[in-house]
């Protein structure tokens, strides 16, 4: 490996260590009550070298914020639009990989559903994921579950969205449940939607923009 080789992976490293210390304390101690002295400590560099990587604390709150919710939509869309089996399975799977990416970052997800900061574009910045998770949500039911009028698409994606996150802040306070009873809630309620429309389309259409 050449020396700017091994300097990238250091950089990346030493990156990727700051995030996962970093989400951890603004979880734990939010985000006023976390310093960049103290992350930089836990995270084994001086502060100089955490100013390398982040010019300030709410641009790694954010750059946390962002990266967890681009990993978080990801995979679960993916299982509904090309996972194998029909309607039920693959939704079934969807939910479990959303609660499954929920499981393996509870440090994250305490800091994404509950903005400590104060700061007015985190604030904006959960507004926005929300509204993507909505309108998500309301793509896959226009798709999924074309006899829903229209004016009831966008309450029940929030609706939708209020349960996912919901449980999961309710699960994060009680870590010992197991995902499999998150998810067959999640399945259920959505279930019950799909029967009270007369079933899901019967054709997998493209993904949603």
């Amino acid at each position: 490996m050449s020396e700017i080789d091994r300097s990238r992976a250091a950089r990346a490293e030493a990156r990727t260590r700051i995030e996962e210390v970093a989400a951890r304390l603004f979880a734990e101690r939010g985000f006023a009550g976390t310093t960049i002295g103290e992350i930089a400590a836990e995270a084994g560099l001086s502060k100089p070298m955490l100013y390398r990587h982040f010019d300030s604390k709410q641009e790694l709150h954010l750059a946390l914020l962002e990266r967890h919710r681009d990993e978080l939509a990801a995979a679960p869309v993916r299982e509904l639009l090309h996972g194998e089996g029909d309607l039920d399975t693959r939704m079934t799977a969807m939910y479990d990989a959303w609660f499954g990416y929920v499981e393996s970052h509870p440090y994250t997800w305490r800091m994404m559903f509950r903005d400590t900061t104060g700061d007015a574009e985190v604030q904006a910045f959960h507004r926005e994921l929300q509204r993507r998770q909505r309108e998500t949500d309301v793509e896959l039911l226009r798709a999924f579950v074309p006899g829903i009028p229209e004016a009831e698409l966008e309450p029940l994606g929030e609706a939708i969205r209020s349960a996912l996150y919901g449980l999961a802040l309710w699960w994060l306070e009680r870590p010992d449940q197991p995902r499999e009873l998150l998810v067959g809630t999640m399945t259920r309620i959505t279930r019950g939607l799909i029967s009270t429309v007369g079933g899901p389309a019967t054709e997998t259409p493209g993904a949603p923009d």
